[in-house]
């Protein structure tokens, strides 16, 4: 059997060539997260929320013409967080990266949003701050990056609990790398119903969200009662993250690896893909290791994406931190009392 094995960093950006850069305004609660490289890469993405918000996914279709993008854009915001990919969009224009139409280049930022509009945060603004977030996100990407209130988790809520920005990594024994980025603002949780151990326990690493534990007292439960749902916040959700391997996968490979990540969502969040959540997960490769497309190593690959996703999630919301004016607390207030 394989040892499971995290890269250096636990992160995305333990496969080389990817950045993170984040933004936040908190007195709005809300933030900005940008994945971006140091070359273009292969992306594409998979919906399986009933209320995504988003931009730009289309061309990331296997039979759309764009094959790379510059940048991925998590936002909050709701639809207004949509305007931070033009923040995006111009600095990107700005160094010369995007998709070239004669001597025009176009640059395609690929955006997801959640909704964190109804956070405690004050939303009275006269223009909106998401342009602004978006561009001090992508200027600020690094390969270290702040987890838990940061970036587009700054003001995620999740089921009972904050929400957060989390990340992950997996190195396989192949020598390809994958990661995931995940900002969890769901409609369910992250915690089982006993609210002391995460549903994502079982696929921890080295403590790496706490080290709590398997929970042996789960009560049948459809989980709605301790959902937003359950205490009347229904739209005020969803999911979104990356995925991204420096494995060399075409738009349909990624696409197919889009979906299997999102079993880690289905591992991580009780209950999930909801018709009010708009769960959407981005896949991306850098496309620098080029190996033989066997069988064993694609399926060990997808399993590794859901793997990750699901141990991101855990990872940003234990991560979470108290701030003024919060509607609720964080899964440590919950657990350690």
């Amino acid at each position: 059997m394989s040892t499971l094995r995290t890269g250096p960093l636990n992160s995305i950006c333990d496969i080389s060539g990817l950045r993170v850069g984040n933004a936040i305004d908190s007195k709005v609660k809300t933030g900005v997260t940008v994945l971006t490289g140091d070359a273009p890469f292969t992306a594409s993405y998979a919906v399986l929320g009933g209320a995504p918000g988003t931009r730009d996914t289309d061309l990331l279709e296997p039979d759309k013409t764009v094959q790379s993008v510059d940048a991925i854009v998590l936002s909050g915001g709701s639809a207004f967080g949509l305007d931070s990919a033009g923040g995006v969009a111009h600095e990107l224009r700005a160094a010369g990266r995007g998709f070239a139409v004669g001597d025009v280049t176009i640059p395609i930022v690929p955006t997801a949003i959640l909704f964190d509009m109804a956070n405690g945060g004050d939303k009275n603004w006269e223009t909106s701050p998401y342009t602004e977030l978006g561009r001090n996100a992508y200027l600020s990407a690094d390969t270290k990056f702040d987890i838990g209130n940061a970036g587009a988790g700054f003001g995620a809520l999740c089921g009972i609990t904050k929400g957060g920005l989390g990340t992950s990594s997996l190195t396989l024994d192949a020598g390809i790398t994958v990661g995931a980025l995940i900002a969890a603002n769901p409609v369910g949780n992250a915690v089982t119903p006993d609210k002391k151990h995460f549903w994502a326990a079982p696929f921890e690493i080295q403590s790496e969200f706490g080290g709590y534990g398997i929970s042996q007292n789960i009560p049948p439960s459809l989980g709605i009662e301790q959902s937003k749902l359950g205490a009347l916040h229904s739209q005020t959700n969803t999911t979104i993250g990356v995925v991204a391997t420096d494995f060399d996968l075409d738009k349909a490979e990624l696409k197919r690896l889009a979906i299997a990540a999102h079993d880690g969502l289905a591992r991580a969040i009780y209950p999930s893909h909801l018709p009010y959540d708009g769960d959407l997960i981005f896949a991306v490769s850098t496309g620098k290791i080029a190996k033989p497309k066997d069988p064993v190593l694609i399926s060990t690959l997808s399993s590794a994406a859901a793997h990750c996703a699901a141990r991101a999630v855990a990872r940003g919301v234990y991560h979470a931190q108290a701030e003024d004016g919060d509607l609720k607390p964080t899964v440590r207030q919950i657990i350690d009392g």
